[in-house]
């Protein structure tokens, strides 16, 4: 019996010997995701040639739902830009459900605009009426059509603009498992309404587990529902899981607009346990909170107004029968730390690189 004992001991003590350079190994990866993501975004690496700036152009942005914060730093960004141009834009808000966008579209399509800007919803759930738009030889770029970046040439979407969605669930999971010292249990939060948060949302589940955390619930809640569902769905999960956990990994800032209060009740402070990590999209709300240290940590935050000055330029080569530009705009990991660098005095990630001056030197504005 004393052999068995000796022996059970040895064998535990070989394993957490194993394990311990296996963790350090882990947490060195995580920390150098973050570190990249985390510094100045001070060099422009997108387009530096392109077709002249189109004259007299009216274009349509349809929102998928003005109150999200990513969402709406897309529509100023786009509307910047195409001021710019002196281009004429027309914004319609899908209101957050699948009908209010086919409302909108119908609307966009009674307009007989130029071109199209499809921002933050699946380009499939609209496809009749992106068929329809492709077949009147309406040029259509998108924002989070898609998880990948790029031409979806099946709708007739001539470019999608976005980050590297999985870099950025990759980052975000990363800074949850590395600021839980290694041993995080995660509630991860999405919606199934889209493909983007899915994927997302499976890769931050992959890498928690992949680098050797605890995934202790994989939550489907619709985003447009937050407001409703997320003070009764955190006080749920806080009896179920207690000090279990440590953090949350969301797909969008959102979710934490409506969080704060259920775990204020509880008695657990700003900067308390779970600890908010959000995969996009880096609203003003959640710049706020990460100044205030008031229940969000992390942000992995999207140029929104970048991406809005992209996307112009894409459906400006549309018009000019150019191909896209290629480019992958980036992101930024943004931190207590780190939050007043990069635009966010003005609670935004906007990237101190000149992207403004580059796209009208190729628009010769």
């Amino acid at each position: 019996m004393k052999r068995r004992t000796l022996l059970q001991a040895t064998v535990a003590t070989v394993a957490v010997m194993l394990s311990v350079p296996a963790l350090a190994d882990s947490m060195a990866d995580a920390k150098a995701v973050v570190d990249k993501y985390a510094s100045k975004v001070s060099a422009w690496d997108g387009p530096t040639s392109g077709p002249k700036g189109a004259t007299g152009k009216n274009i349509v942005i349809l929102a998928a739902d003005m109150k999200n914060g990513g969402i709406l730093g897309v529509v100023n960004g786009v509307q910047e830009a195409a001021g710019a141009l002196g281009w004429t834009v027309k914004a319609l808000d899908g209101a957050g459900s699948i009908g209010g966008r086919t409302a909108a579209f119908g609307q966009a399509m009674a307009l007989k605009p130029d071109g199209i800007i499809i921002n933050g919803f699946d380009a499939v759930e609209q496809k009749p009426a992106m068929e329809a738009a492709k077949a009147a030889g309406i040029p259509m770029v998108s924002w989070h059509a898609a998880s990948a970046v790029g031409p979806v040439a099946d709708v007739g979407v001539f470019a999608n603009v976005t980050t590297d969605a999985m870099e950025v669930s990759k980052s975000a999971a990363d800074w949850a498992f590395a600021d839980a010292g290694g041993k995080p249990g995660v509630i991860i939060f999405t919606d199934s309404t889209y493909a983007i948060a899915i994927a997302k949302a499976d890769r931050m589940k992959k890498e928690i587990e992949d680098l050797g955390g605890t995934v202790l619930e994989y939550v489907d809640t619709p985003i447009a529902e937050t407001s409703q569902r997320m003070p009764q769905l955190t006080t749920s999960l806080l009896q179920k899981y207690g000090a279990k956990w440590t953090h949350s990994l969301a797909i969008n800032d959102l979710y934490y607009d409506f969080m704060g209060p259920s775990l204020a009740s509880a008695g657990i402070a700003g900067d308390g346990k779970p600890v908010n990590v959000a995969a996009g999209d880096g609203s003003e709300s959640a710049y706020q909170r990460i100044r205030a240290k008031q229940y969000q940590a992390v942000t992995v935050a999207e140029p929104l107004n970048l991406q809005g000055w992209q996307l112009v330029d894409e459906l400006n080569r549309a018009f000019a029968g150019a191909p896209w530009s290629g480019y992958v705009s980036p992101l930024h990991v943004v931190t207590s730390a780190n939050v007043e660098f990069d635009g966010g005095p003005k609670n935004s990630f906007d990237p101190d690189n000149g992207y403004r001056d580059q796209y009208k030197k190729i628009w010769g504005k």
